[in-house]
Parts: structure tokens; C-alpha cells; sequence
């Protein structure tokens, strides 16, 4: 039985919802209170088993893979001033037995394109591939539960959730038949369908475990408006030749490259903050 040890951030986009906050700086390392989004994302990859971490990354993204680095400046400064805690936080940012690989897209050419990006590392491996602005609270993490998933029925698993019909132009969306409970097979799937021409309300939201055959039908996937390749017609056209399944994950997004998504998953992990929680909470309740 195959097992899952390396997961892909596709982390080269602009971030252009969140400009001017993202001009240089990415995205991905915008802060959900104390840790940046990329962390989190990290984090659930880890919590899953996994050791090696490939970050498909573009320009004006240096910042990632300096904050998974040592800063030996930094973790000098703290050890002489004797801020213990804070140089323990800084040190664990990363457990030291995992691997970061960057990977740079020089161009963007969509989300199927940075997963194919990674092939030269992946290899013949199956891989979880995280989307950093789907920040996903669950225990265990979602991508763990999808493994569990994959390490059963041994076949590519899209993590998935009902959406409200008339935002399924927004994502992703299957035709399903149950297999099990929380686990449907998958029977067809569409990139941002209008409501009306919606197949379901099963949208796909930034988790995916794929089996290795995913390159060579990205590798045949013709690019589409603005030249991109799409994940959603590489994994369709895997269907050809492979089963594959939708897990209703349990826990909660959070869409962080939406504005307002972001604000809701700032203020529900403030809430749970060992730190400040109550005081939070109680300044929350003086606004209304």
C-alpha cells in the first residue's frame, strides 16, 4: 500500500484581491492572528504524515521559503534577550525532519500547470496538493482524514463541500453517487458552472489527494481562456482511466482569498487563542 509523504502548495499567485497588501508581499503569508496562512497549510500536511513539502512558487515570493529557513539572526537576538518562548515559537515554525522544496513557475499558467510543475519531485508517488487560502479548521486536519480516505480505497479523493447553488461559478463541481457515508464516487465534474447548468452543489475546495497519473493528463489538457491549464479538466479526464472519490470532510473553511472570509477566520481563531480568547470574546460582545 502506497503511502502519502509529500504534499504541493501551489503558491506563485498574485494575491490580487487583497492588493495593495499583496504588492510585495504574498498572500499566503498574510496572518491568521500569529502564524501566516502558508503555516496553517503546512501544519495540516504535517499533522497527516508527511515529510516532504514542495512549494510551487513564482516572483515576489521570497518570503516563503525564508520563513520556513533558520533566521539565525533572529534566534540570536531572542536567545541573548532570554525570550525563551518566543525563540521556541520561531525554532518550530518547521519539525526539523521535513524536507522544503521550492519550484519556481516562471509563468502563470493556471493550478493544473503548478501541480504539473512539481512532477520532476513527485515522480511516481501519490501526493496531497494544499491550497493555502483555503484555510480548513479541523481535527484531525482535513488532509489526514483525506489519507485515511486514500489508504482504504488506495484512488485519487477531492475534498468537497455543499455550497449554496448560486455560488457554484465560483468552484469546482461533481456529480456524485454514495459510496460509503461522507464518501461519494465521482461521476462527472465541471469547472464553475452557471447555478442553472450545475451538476450538484458538491463544490471542490482546495484539498486533493491525487495518484501520480494526474501528470500525464494535465500533460494532454488544452489551456483555456487566458492559455491556462485547469486542474478541474486534468482530474475529469483521469476519470477516464481511474476511480476517483469526493470525501465530505468535517470541519470548517474558511476562503482567505476572499476578503470577507478572511475577517471570519481572523475573528473564529482569535476566539479559540489561548492568549486573549476571553478578552476577545468580551471586546466582541462591547460592539454590538
Amino acid at each position: 500500500m502506497k503511502k502519502i509523504t509529500k504534499a504541493v502548495f501551489p503558491v506563485a499567485g498574485m494575491g490580487s484581491r487583497f492588493l495593495p497588501a499583496t504588492k510585495a508581499s504574498p498572500k499566503e503569508m498574510m496572518p491568521i492572528v500569529d502564524k501566516p496562512l502558508i503555516q496553517y497549510a503546512v501544519e495540516e500536511a504535517v499533522e497527516a504524515g508527511i515529510t516532504d513539502m514542495v512549494f510551487v512558487t513564482g516572483r515576489n515570493k521570497r518570503a516563503i521559503p525564508d520563513h520556513f529557513d533558520k533566521a539565525y539572526e533572529l534566534e540570536a537576538e531572542l536567545a541573548m534577550r532570554g525570550k525563551t518562548e518566543l525563540l521556541r515559537l520561531v525554532q518550530e515554525v518547521i519539525p526539523k525532519n521535513i524536507n522544503c522544496i521550492y519550484i519556481r513557475q516562471h509563468m502563470a499558467l493556471g493550478l493544473g500547470h503548478a501541480v504539473l510543475c512539481a512532477k520532476p519531485v513527485i515522480q511516481d508517488e501519490p501526493f496531497a496538493v494544499i491550497l493555502a487560502d483555503d484555510l480548513i479548521d479541523g481535527q484531525p486536519s482535513i488532509v489526514k482524514q483525506m489519507v485515511g480516505v486514500f489508504e482504504k480505497q488506495q484512488c485519487s479523493v477531492l475534498g468537497v463541500m455543499d455550497v449554496p447553488r448560486a455560488q457554484t461559478r465560483q468552484y469546482g463541481i461533481v456529480s456524485s453517487t454514495n459510496l460509503e457515508p461522507d464518501v461519494e464516487k465521482v461521476t462527472g465534474i465541471v469547472e464553475k458552472p452557471q447555478p442553472e447548468e450545475a451538476p450538484s452543489t458538491l463544490a471542490v475546495v482546495g484539498r486533493y489527494i491525487l495518484t501520480p497519473r494526474i501528470f500525464h493528463h494535465l500533460e494532454q489538457v488544452q489551456p483555456g481562456t487566458g492559455g491556462e491549464i485547469q486542474l478541474t479538466d486534468g482530474i475529469a479526464s483521469l476519470m477516464s482511466e481511474e476511480r476517483l472519490l469526493a470525501y465530505r470532510f468535517k470541519g470548517i473553511r474558511y476562503d482567505c482569498g476572499d476578503k470577507l472570509g478572511y475577517l471570519k477566520a481572523i475573528v473564529a481563531f482569535g476566539l479559540k487563542h489561548p492568549e486573549f480568547r476571553e478578552d476577545f470574546a468580551s471586546y466582541l460582545k462591547s460592539l454590538n
